[in-house]
């Protein structure tokens, strides 16, 4: 009886929590469905002209992604008038049209608020992943004559604009992005997330498949933190231990080879990424990528001298020699400068120039210090007299 007695109050318990979880999903849905309804309903005739403030009854108003919350309406001649709205504190919001859902060579309308408090907004065409090659005042989206607007209301943002199509407009991959720092002479900075929803404009409802930035932005810094530490940190901390401490007997030798094997893991994982995003972006990077696949060539040939390394009594242990010096001060010299060219492509934030910055000024400088230690030493060892000079030799002679 107890025993039944402890599996009803069990029982009992689980359809209680399930209920309470039911109840709280059902809750949450209401409150999104009520706060998107409530954007809707918004009074837009207060602070945006017409047409943007007229948008009729029947227009299309929807959630797509955070707070972002898209107006239009598609009228009968193939004009859709389009408001979008997102919570704004400041840099940029925009909103893209792109063929193939992936950001290059896509059009899109950005809008931001200045320091001075004057409203931008500006279409812009994505050429390229630099600053440089992402254009202002250039697109190909059909605008019409009615000009774009952006406005503040609260702590909104609204951007409007109008596009003029041959036919009615269909399914779109739509790109929605934001940055935190506003445009410097109308140069775009980094975007800090991004979104590729493929919306239906004749229905009004967003494709099931969105493609969010966050795998993208989670797979560039893996690129980034794999390459700096592979090139750009264990391997010239490899070469330096085996420079520098050949006094320590086997031990040098050891550290060598193991740091060294770790930095090139590194590195062909860092390739491995750096293809993988190659591939989602459709981008051509092609200094960046060729010295990429060069310096992976010479670290391959670097773990060959590994097993090629002839014995110390060798005739070729010298050829040997300057085969793995030279091959290794190529690799991360071109290491180095492959890693500054794809923190410069990537329109990476300060912290990784600095960071970067200060790991290539410490290596310098920690190897300025050593080679200079180094060669005192050397100096001090050819400046002492040998142990047995001819003199004592001649006086410790002893003749026949």
């Amino acid at each position: 009886m107890e025993e039944c007695s402890r599996m009803g109050i069990s029982k009992l318990f689980v359809i209680l929590f399930l209920g309470l979880i039911n109840f709280l999903q059902s809750n949450i849905v209401v409150e999104a469905d009520d706060s998107s309804n409530m954007m809707c309903n918004t009074d837009l005739s207060s602070f945006l002209p017409f047409p943007y403030s007229n948008l009729p009854d029947h227009m299309v108003c929807r959630t797509l992604w955070n707070s972002y919350v898209l107006r239009y309406y598609q009228s009968r001649n193939h004009e859709i008038t389009i408001v979008l709205s997102t919570i704004y504190t400041s840099g940029w919001v925009g909103m893209g049209f792109s063929k193939d859902g992936k950001m290059l060579n896509s059009s899109c309308m950005v809008g931001w608020i200045n320091d001075e408090g004057r409203a931008h907004i500006k279409q812009y065409h994505i050429k390229g992943l630099t600053a440089s090659q992402i254009k202002p005042d250039a697109g190909e989206l059909p605008l019409t004559d009615v000009p774009p607007f952006v406005a503040i209301q609260g702590a909104t943002i609204y951007l409007g604009f109008q596009l003029k199509y041959n036919t009615s407009l269909g399914t779109q991959p739509v790109l929605l992005a934001f940055s935190s720092k506003t445009p410097h002479h109308h140069h775009l900075t980094v975007h800090d997330d991004k979104t590729t929803i493929n919306f239906d404009f004749s229905s009004g409802k967003a494709d099931s498949s969105i493609e969010s930035s966050s795998g993208f932005f989670k797979d560039k810094r893996t690129h980034g933190t794999l390459g700096l530490l592979g090139w750009g940190l264990f391997l010239p901390v490899g070469a330096i231990l085996a420079r520098y401490l050949k006094h320590k007997d086997n031990l040098w030798y050891y550290l060598h080879v193991i740091i060294q094997f770790i930095g090139f893991l590194l590195g062909v994982a860092a390739v491995i990424v750096g293809l993988s995003l190659k591939h989602k972006l459709h981008a051509s990077i092609p200094a960046h990528k060729g010295i990429g696949i060069f310096v992976l060539v010479l670290a391959v040939l670097q773990v060959c001298a590994f097993f090629w390394r002839p014995s110390k009594d060798s005739k070729y242990r010298k050829f040997w020699g300057w085969y793995h010096n030279w091959l290794g001060r190529f690799c991360l010299f071109f290491g180095a400068v492959n890693i500054a060219l794809g923190i410069h492509i990537a329109g990476s934030v300060e912290a990784w120039k600095i960071g970067y910055g200060f790991l290539v000024g410490s290596v310098l400088v920690t190897v300025i210090v050593l080679e200079t230690l180094l060669r005192l030493k050397r100096l001090g060892d050819t400046d002492k007299p040998p142990a047995f000079s001819m003199a004592s030799l001649h006086h410790d002679h002893i003749p026949m």
